[in-house]
């Protein structure tokens, strides 16, 4: 498998994750926030990692990713199945990606104080954003994963876990069967 196929499904696997969570939840339990122990819902993290890949294709045609640009609120927050539909995009707009594509030169664009607007532009590659804006889904199914634990609903438990902690459970897995 050449690198470029394996990240591009890297990335439908990270999507796939978020589609099965958005399968199963209800309604109530995407939109609720669960006080004291948050200040965001499920669907608020959905959105926000939506935005992201969102914000990552628009700069793609544009050459120019500014993650700041998001769209907070609306259909996506309140709606597994907005949601869902959104994933679907996204995914299917990864599939139309082709090895060419990842050495493409971005400019990303940040705020980087919260003291006073500071917006800072460096030079990237859609390769590189892509691994960040799977990483950065990872860290926020993390956090829905804790959400709906405190909701006590079911999920699976690989949802939100870092590749590279799902490869030291499974080396600790493999070393305490190889001793047993």
């Amino acid at each position: 498998m050449r690198k470029t196929d394996s990240m591009l499904n890297s990335q439908l696997e990270i999507l796939a994750q978020g589609h099965a969570y958005l399968e199963g939840v209800t309604k109530e339990d995407y939109s609720q926030v669960v006080t004291p122990n948050f200040i965001s819902s499920a669907g608020a993290h959905m959105r926000h990692i939506i935005d992201h890949y969102q914000s990552l294709m628009l700069g793609f045609s544009s050459q120019k990713v500014d993650y700041d640009c998001r769209l907070r609120g609306g259909d996506i927050e309140s709606s597994p199945k907005a949601a869902i539909n959104k994933i679907a995009e996204i995914a299917s707009w990864i599939e139309q990606l082709s090895s060419d594509d990842f050495n493409t030169p971005l400019l990303l664009s940040s705020e980087v104080s919260i003291k006073s607007k500071n917006v800072q532009t460096v030079t990237t590659s859609l390769a590189r954003e892509l691994i960040f804006v799977g990483s950065h889904a990872v860290h926020h199914y993390a956090m829905i994963s804790q959400i709906t634990f405190a909701q006590k609903a079911s999920f699976d438990q690989s949802f939100g876990l870092a590749p590279s902690t799902a490869t030291f459970l499974r080396e600790k897995s493999q070393s305490k069967s190889l001793q047993s």
